[in-house]
């Protein structure tokens, strides 16, 4: 029996998101350039996502894979967009990067309704993660100015990101519960930051 204790890699994934999340909304906001934006996007909020869905994916956990395997793309995808306006190589309109963001809100509502099996901490950031995204699809679509209000209500979905990552480093190291989740919206049987891997062999002993 492998009695390895395995690291929850939700920690760099929630990190990498929160963190380039964070750094993008300082942008919409006026208080940065994009340069920092574009290098995080491609190696924390890009690289280090994808490292972490496809070690979610080895945990047995569908969830952790989906949510950071895609925000991954999303985050090199925009960065793949940025870099091709600056160079004028395949340029996007404002309505081009609309459609880019509307067709990830739709992605996002269906990781929306799984979080509620979750937990609470899970759901109120995909539910501010969602919010932003619809303003930031009507920022893109003819009212700018709720690109800056988005910019605000991501502030908070990346510091919430922050804190499920927070939970699952202090809590471990502690070796109690100091943070709490919550318990799920539509059950109550899970326990963690991510529904608790399938294959035993690689859950910690």
């Amino acid at each position: 029996m492998n009695n390895v204790k395995m690291a929850n890699p939700a920690v760099v994934g929630l990190a990498g998101f929160g963190l380039t999340t964070l750094l993008l909304q300082f942008h919409n906001i006026g208080l940065i350039g994009l340069g920092p934006v574009v290098a995080m996007g491609f190696v924390f909020g890009g690289l280090a996502q994808f490292i972490a869905g496809f070690m979610e994916q080895k945990m047995g956990n569908n969830f952790g894979f989906t949510a950071f395997v895609s925000y991954g793309a999303f985050w090199i995808g925009m960065g793949v967009i940025w870099l091709l306006n600056n160079y004028g190589v395949y340029t996007s309109s404002k309505t081009d990067v609309g459609f880019y963001l509307l067709a990830w809100t739709f992605l996002t509502i269906i990781l929306w309704v799984a979080t509620l099996f979750i937990h609470k901490a899970m759901t109120i950031t995909f539910s501010l993660l969602l919010i932003g995204f619809i303003f930031l699809d009507f920022g893109h679509f003819g009212l700018p100015i709720m690109n800056k209000i988005a910019g605000y209500v991501l502030i908070l979905c990346a510091l919430s990101a922050w804190y499920m990552m927070a939970a699952i480093i202090i809590n471990d190291v502690a070796g109690k519960e100091l943070l709490k989740s919550g318990t799920s919206f539509l059950q109550k049987k899970v326990s963690g930051p991510f529904i608790e891997p399938k294959n035993e062999k690689l859950k910690a002993s």
